[in-house]
């Protein structure tokens, strides 16, 4: 089956994986599972680094590219379509990153 990963859960499965709910570690242990992250992840845990939400050493940029060697995800991609949809999408906030992931799935 394929996921999308919402970002939390991305970096937590990194950082932090004793968080995950454990349906959500067996989910991102299966090797039968495909695992996917939108670009606006990568770009929405750079703004956590700079908010200094999170702490990404040696540099918010050297640990996402490190991240993403080791992390077995892959990369969902962004479209005009995602675009569109991420604005007709109904969620109960306006996070524009939710809404793009939201989009992608």
């Amino acid at each position: 089956m394929k996921f999308l990963l919402d970002t939390h859960i991305w970096l937590w499965s990194l950082l932090e994986a004793h968080r995950l709910h454990r349906s959500i570690s067996e989910v991102l242990e299966n090797d039968i599972n495909e695992l996917f992250i939108s670009p606006i992840t990568i770009w929405e845990t750079m703004i956590l680094a700079e908010k200094q939400r999170i702490v990404l050493m040696p540099s918010p940029a050297e640990w996402v590219k490190e991240a993403l060697k080791h992390s077995p995800v892959k990369e969902a991609l962004l479209s005009h379509a995602v675009a569109i949809k991420s604005r007709l999408i109904e969620l109960p906030h306006h996070d524009p990153a939710d809404r793009f992931i939201a989009a992608t799935a």
